[in-house]
């Protein structure tokens, strides 16, 4: 079935076609010729250049799909001018208007020199190596050329618009100086671009080579000594799965180091003084192997993952991103590490059930060291709202209807809750909602406007005032937020994140904390709120809530630290029976159905707990799937890096030592036999 196109397909197509349509009237215009109309579509095919360039990116990437990319337009508008005034003008006019012609050539020669220059300048200035939170400056960096430069179509639209202006007054006016003028202006602008290129290209202008920065990297390793490491490789939107690692890394004892293999995502992972580098290519990345570091956790696969573990010398441990009783937490690459660490013995019970080729040995519990921080159960709520978090998870790779409770059951849940005058909802959509199932993504976008409309109908007192936020938000974007100069390219951002203040981290925390307490206090009490953003967190989340609603998800499990109540909705068409039976997360639960009609009654237990019968329950299935308490799971933590380290320490001996005591040399090749030369035969007639 056909989709009718959304605001922005329309958006796009209607610009697409108002840009068409000036270049054809343009032409239209130039062989009448007819003066005013060759002026007003010239001035509107620029200003729809304009327009694209600033708000619409997407639409020139279409166009050069189409071989019309923005230096055809731009001499394609250039040349309807010149045969314009060509048609206006006399014979005699021809070669008059041959010298402008020829300066308009070489103004598009020049940026054919200025583009192959300036991919000459980014070749240099990528690095094998990118970092964050280290001191690069033995590499040479320097700020990035003007970002107009490396840009070829808003370089090409402001450089050629003095020779496009010059022609049009032209074509008004009958006075060819304007035209000369404009064309010499470009041609001025043009070879100023090109002469700061080039600089860039001296020797004592350009950063260390490839070699050299290879070196300096490794005399890093060699100084930095790192220990244990978190290996990421994804996409922008799963960022989130990296960054949940990240305050449980840096509170271990060793000297932790971030290895991301995507350019983009040193930019992307959250504020740390981890020191971080990014090594896209393979052999870079073997260059770990002569390092001292031990451990590498990961918190996904990926496709990437495979080369690292090519490594022998250090041990890897695979611990997700979150654990539930869905397939993908038991997936079969996870045998391929030296130990998969789960949170507790429902995710080792898990792995046995699920016979993918993970032994029990090496599955080692260390529980969920971001849960040691969330707050426990106090009691029902005692303010006038109750507050429900809805948290649906995506709709997943496979296409199981019972995936997300957005599509079946989400709009019914919502309406449920905001039916309920007693109730604030905290709505708090997975990322990656709607990037495999259009219709969930449809889904979210009505209980937005579910949550809008509610919003209206409903008053309060609000707090006086929100200057407490905006100067909390103000520290945090200053310990958190690195300031670039607008157009910095990679290297120029290793320049500015160089090594982090002391202190930073405890700083960042504190704030962070500050930050959340002046968010919930700055907003009514009685106001829903959808929560997209990386602030606050989902564990803050927790916090606020007294009751979650979600699916089958890692949320649950880690919900559970709370001790709170908590609600899944089974939309897979199971019976209930069947659902608590496939799914033990769900044990001790409140299942809803699609229609959402156990709502009511669901919110009568969390008010009144003396009708919560799953109290009881819920504390056995939080010791089953997250562990004990004591020891903390930080400290669980520790204790399994330090022993993988430990093993990865003495397998490095061991091969070490093999290889001194002496590893049998390689096959030495034969000597080769000395050709026998052999008397060719005589031929008839010939003479001994």
């Amino acid at each position: 079935m056909l989709r009718a196109p959304g605001r922005p397909a329309l958006a796009t197509l209607l610009t697409a076609s108002v840009l068409a349509g000036a270049y054809a009237v343009q032409a239209v215009a130039a062989l009448t010729p007819h003066v005013p109309l060759l002026l007003a579509a010239t001035a509107l095919s620029l200003a729809v250049e304009g327009v694209l360039y600033r708000w619409q990116r997407g639409v020139p990437a279409l166009f050069a799909k189409a071989h019309a990319d923005v230096t055809v337009r731009h001499v394609l508008r250039d040349l309807l001018l010149v045969v314009g005034l060509l048609r206006l003008g006399e014979q005699h006019r021809e070669t008059q208007y041959a010298s402008l012609l020829a300066g308009l050539l070489l103004c598009y020669a020049l940026h054919c020199a200025i583009q192959a220059v300036s991919v000459l300048v980014r070749r240099t200035r990528t690095l094998p190596v990118v970092t964050r939170n280290i001191d690069a400056s033995a590499l040479r960096l320097s700020p990035a050329p003007p970002a107009l430069l490396r840009r070829p179509g808003h370089r090409l639209l402001v450089f050629g618009l003095p020779a496009t202006a010059g022609l049009t007054a032209t074509a008004v006016t009958d006075d060819a100086r304007y035209a000369a003028a404009g064309t010499g202006l470009s041609l001025v602008l043009a070879l100023g671009g090109l002469a700061v290129l080039s600089l860039r290209l001296l020797p004592g202008r350009r950063p260390a080579g490839e070699q050299e920065v290879l070196a300096w990297f490794d005399a890093w390793l060699a100084e930095y000594r790192p220990t244990v490491g978190l290996y990421f490789s994804g996409g922008p939107s799963s960022v989130y799965q990296a960054g949940m690692w990240l305050e449980p890394l840096a509170r271990l004892e060793g000297r932790p180091l971030i290895v991301l293999r995507e350019r983009f995502m040193v930019s992307r992972i959250p504020a740390t003084d981890i020191p971080i580098v990014c090594l896209p290519k393979v052999p870079t990345l073997m260059r770990l192997e002569h390092s001292t570091l031990q451990v590498l956790i990961h918190p996904s696969n990926s496709g990437k993952t495979s080369q690292v573990l090519r490594i022998p010398t250090i041990k890897h441990a695979f611990v997700n991103h979150g654990e539930s009783d869905k397939l993908s937490s038991c997936n079969p690459y996870a045998k391929a590490y030296d130990e998969v660490w789960v949170a507790g013995p429902a995710a080792r019970e898990r792995y046995a059930l699920a016979e993918v080729g993970v032994e029990d040995k090496d599955v080692v519990e260390i529980g969920r060291p971001q849960l040691d921080a969330v707050r426990p159960y106090a009691g029902p709520p005692t303010g006038a709202y109750l507050t429900v978090l809805y948290a649906p998870t995506w709709e997943g790779w496979d296409g199981n209807p019972g995936n997300t409770s957005l599509i079946e059951a989400g709009e019914n849940l919502v309406r449920a809750l905001l039916g309920d005058p007693r109730v604030r909802l905290l709505y708090k959509p997975h990322p990656l909602t709607g990037s495999v199932d259009p219709r969930a993504g449809a889904a979210d976008r009505r209980i937005r406007e579910l949550v809008r409309a509610a919003n209206r109908v409903r008053s309060g007192p609000r707090p006086s005032s929100s200057e407490e936020l905006a100067a909390r938000t103000a520290e945090l974007d200053r310990l958190t937020a690195a300031e670039f100069r607008e157009g910095a390219d990679q290297a120029e951002r290793m320049l500015v994140q160089s090594v982090p203040p002391a202190g930073r981290a405890e700083a960042v925390a504190r704030a962070t904390r500050a930050w959340e307490k002046a968010y919930w206090a700055s907003l009514p009490e009685w106001e829903h709120q959808v929560v997209e953003d990386a602030r606050p967190s989902l564990y803050s989340c927790f916090d606020t809530a007294d009751l979650l609603i979600s699916d089958v998800s890692s949320v649950i499990s880690d919900f559970l630290a709370s001790g709170k109540p908590y609600a899944v909705t089974n939309t897979g068409g199971l019976t209930e029976e069947t659902f608590r039976a496939r799914f033990p997360t769900v044990t001790a639960a409140t299942v809803l159905t699609p229609d959402a009609t156990g709502v009511p009654a669901l919110l009568e237990t969390v008010r009144h707990p003396e009708k919560d019968h799953l109290a009881e329950a819920r504390a056995e299935l939080r010791l089953h799937l997250l562990g004990p308490t004591e020891p903390s799971s930080q400290e669980r933590f520790a204790e399994a890096v330090r022993v993988l380290g430990a093993k990865a320490a003495a397998h490095r001996a061991r091969t070490t030592g093999r290889t001194a005591t002496g590893v049998p040399a390689p096959r030495q090749a034969r000597p080769t036999p000395a050709r026998i030369t052999l008397p060719a035969p005589e031929r008839p007639g010939q003479l001994a």
